[in-house]
């Protein structure tokens, strides 16, 4: 079960509530702007944006490391902002930098982290136990910090921050560095939680894992909540649309994009936007036409994801603060692939 402090009266509602958040820091940087969210027990809730929006330092607001300059946040009846110190008690933290353990064996930061955060030594040792096998870990239960790839570390991270799980969970970019077999099983961590009742905060810019993982979702840009909903709500506006990608050759310019094609951004070399269903063919022939004179080596013709509603809402994909996808990866099943060959950071505060 979560922990948290012991109230004088029954408390029924532990939702995590974000009224109106400011942060406006010297010299008039606004780096949160009137954020309001709220977040169920058993929920998991996604907080997108590319670099510089504003989720580190909303984050570190609900954590007690930063003041809003004007607004609230609480956790059940709890005054998160009046008491920062219970914000530390009622909250579990996986920072997107690396835990620092190196001196430890991977069960004794793990445990330690447990009884830190008040668990019985019995019931954190089992604990303990069930993650390392849950995340498939166990070969390196015994080796210290030091020795270990930055995928398990971070995979032990994520034990530390579970093992005694708080009310409200937040997760930054949990699985940066995990390989993808090792990420699956994260995932169904993550949902257990949310079935323990812990409200799960995912922050990340990954679109395409957050798409997959998460219950609703809160896109940021610039300090403000710019669109809020389920995955499936914010696509609505996409539905009948493909996505349609093309992979510039080095040094090309951009082409002139013809109408029909909906809201293109480039990034890099690649080049990204959606298509009507109905005009699928002109698409496929435009984007040939790219490739034959040399403007381009390849394209790929796919179902739209949330990441097209991401780049609509913000004008970002999550290529500007990640590696580039490859180009042929957006085709998936039954996609259409144009000629050519396959090709396979915290945020700042201001």
């Amino acid at each position: 079960m979560p922990t948290s402090p012991s109230p004088t009266t029954p408390v029924t509602d532990w939702a995590f509530r974000a009224q109106d958040v400011t942060k406006v820091y010297k010299g008039g940087v606004r780096a949160n702007d009137g954020i309001s969210l709220r977040i169920e027990p058993g929920e998991v809730y996604g907080l997108l944006g590319p670099n510089g929006a504003g989720k580190s330092t909303l984050v570190k607001q609900v954590i007690g490391l930063l003041a809003p300059t004007s607004g609230s946040l609480s956790i059940g009846p709890h005054d998160l902002v009046a008491h920062p110190e219970v914000a530390r008690q009622l909250c579990s933290y996986l920072p997107q930098a690396q835990m620092p353990i190196d001196s430890f064996k991977v069960t004794e930061a793990i445990e330690l982290t447990g009884r830190i955060r008040g668990g019985e030594r019995t019931a954190v040792r089992r604990r303990t136990a069930e993650l390392v096998d849950a995340l498939d870990i166990g070969e390196w239960r015994s080796a210290t910090g030091a020795s270990l790839s930055g995928g398990v570390k971070r995979l032990v991270g994520f034990a530390m921050a579970t093992v005694v799980p708080g009310r409200l969970v937040i997760l930054d970019e949990p699985t940066n560095d995990v390989d993808p077999l090792r990420r699956r099983l994260l995932w169904r961590q993550v949902r257990a939680l949310s079935d323990l009742g812990c409200a799960v905060l995912l922050v990340t810019h990954n679109v395409l894992e957050a798409e997959k993982a998460v219950d609703r979702l809160a896109v940021v840009m610039e300090g403000r909540v710019v669109a809020e909903g389920t995955p499936s709500s914010l696509k609505a506006e996409d539905r009948g649309r493909l996505r349609l990608q093309v992979m510039l050759a080095p040094g090309s310019p951009t082409p002139e994009a013809p109408a029909w094609y909906r809201a293109p951004v480039r990034v890099g070399n690649n080049l990204v936007g959606t298509v009507a269903e109905e005009e699928a063919g002109i698409g496929i022939e435009w984007a040939q036409g790219l490739v034959d004179d040399g403007t381009a080596e390849e394209y790929a013709l796919a179902a739209s994801t949330l990441e097209d509603a991401y780049v609509r809402l913000t004008g970002h994909t999550s290529a500007d603060d990640d590696a580039p996808e490859p180009v042929g990866a957006a085709a998936g099943a039954g996609a259409s692939t144009g000629a050519g060959p396959e090709r396979p950071a915290s945020e700042a505060r201001p």
